[in-house]
């Protein structure tokens, strides 16, 4: 029998870290989507007026649209990768239960006076 060669959309989500930037920017694309179906839902500052009183509306919400996606995604994939090296646990917060600890620490002698009379 001969296997049949892996499909490149295999390929790339079969990779974890692949995967996990892709989910993360489709958590972002939609994101910036319900974000700008709010700005023109609410219409703050007559924002939604003014992009549909312009001639070609479906460029400027297609700039809006892009930088909120770029935005929005950029900083979900980079928040799930920093988020990469930190241990969940059950129950607890994702951040160590971090304690103080008292340490010595040796004082200093001003230098100034000491440079002078060396001198």
């Amino acid at each position: 029998m001969q296997e049949e060669a892996p499909s490149p959309r295999s390929l790339v989500f079969g990779a974890p870290l692949l995967r996990l930037l892709a989910i993360n920017l489709a958590a972002g694309v939609s994101l910036a989507v319900l974000l700008v179906g709010g700005l023109l839902l609410l219409n703050p500052g007559r924002l939604r007026d003014l992009i549909l009183a312009d001639h070609a509306p479906g460029v400027a919400l297609g700039l809006l649209l892009f930088g909120f996606i770029v935005t929005l995604g950029s900083s979900t994939m980079g928040t799930a990768i920093m988020a990469m090296g930190q241990q969940q646990t059950d129950g607890g917060p994702r951040r160590g239960r971090g304690r103080l600890v008292a340490q010595r620490v040796a004082a200093m002698a001003p230098t100034q006076g000491r440079a002078a009379s060396d001198a």
